[in-house]
């Protein structure tokens, strides 16, 4: 698909990139303490032990989109965890800038990269596409949604190879967070790129991801259109196995899951009638154990964000 710009949407566009600003969300410590009473009901206050990295806590923000200017509350906001797949979302962000510059298109074809194709097994087994190869010819727009949706590793190095990691980081800049630059590809050091393969881990922060959907939910990200694009992507999100398990059939749940290791996440927006809020759960917990407690906390923050709305 061919992105056609009038001269005003690039002038738009270029005013936004200049003037963008950190997302200046207050915090309300009311919202905050009913987090950190969640988080505790859950098993999930304190630290948790993961290995070299030491004693790491859970990352909780909310943002409340219902109020009549939107609000933040947190436990532990600015820690910051290795996000494992939800930093996917940062590259998909950056690639539909360059498809809204016109750098690239959503129907661009794309050779997969032998050293990029690295999934071995489908994340979400009842997604029938076949895992890509090397030499496989497939188009942009088809990349950016099997890295958000399926979460597959491979489309992601593709995409983080044409988006570029100073691209991603000058993205994030552009809003303030520092931080959470993207430092590496899914796969082994030893095939990374030259002058990546010792930097360190990517990592972000529960405010970060939280400031990032906020803006991308009220088509602030970028510009509209990138905003619109990101949120369908993540409404397709097939792994529906962590907070999403907590909440009602009602509620629309645009997000990005991501787990390895230690690591088990989940970050998105939820829209149920009038309630609407970003939710940004980090934790430095195996998924086994993690996932059924963070159903609890998405079903306890769901009550507590309609209560809020209700209010």
């Amino acid at each position: 698909m061919r992105l056609l710009l009038t001269s005003a949407a690039v002038l738009s566009l270029g005013l936004a990139a200049a003037h963008a600003q950190p997302a200046a969300f207050p915090e309300n410590p009311a919202l905050s303490a009913a987090l950190a009473e969640i988080v505790a009901e859950a098993g999930l206050a304190g630290t948790f032990d993961v290995g070299e990295d030491g004693e790491q806590p859970v990352s909780l923000v909310v943002v409340d989109l219902a109020a009549e200017a939107p609000v933040w509350g947190g436990v532990a906001p600015d820690a910051f965890l290795y996000p494992a797949s939800v930093y996917k979302m940062y590259v998909a962000a950056t690639v539909l800038s360059q498809v809204l510059e016109g750098r690239v298109d959503l129907d661009t074809p794309r050779v997969v990269a032998a050293h990029n194709a690295v999934d071995t097994a489908r994340e979400v087994l009842s997604d029938p596409r076949p895992l890509l190869a090397a030499g496989d010819t497939v188009t942009v727009g088809y990349l950016l949604d099997l890295m958000v949706t399926r979460s597959d590793n491979s489309a992601a190095n593709e995409m983080i190879d044409l988006a570029t990691r100073p691209a991603v980081d000058s993205l994030m800049h552009r809003y303030g967070w520092h931080g959470s630059e993207v430092t590496r590809k899914f796969l082994p050091r030893s095939v990374e790129d030259p002058g990546y393969a010792d930097v360190p881990s990517t990592m972000t922060s529960g405010r970060h991801a939280a400031e990032f959907l906020a803006l991308a939910a009220t088509d602030r990200l970028v510009h509209p259109w990138v905003s619109r694009r990101l949120m369908a992507l993540l409404v397709g999100q097939l792994d529906n196995a962590k907070l999403a398990e907590g909440l009602p059939r009602s509620a629309v749940f645009a997000h990005k899951t991501g787990w390895w290791s230690f690591w088990t996440h989940d970050v998105g927006v939820v829209r149920d009638g009038d309630v609407a809020y970003v939710v940004a759960l980090l934790t430095p917990v195996r998924e086994a154990e993690a996932r059924p407690r963070m159903a609890e906390v998405g079903a306890k923050v769901h009550a507590l964000m309609t209560a809020r709305a209700e209010g």
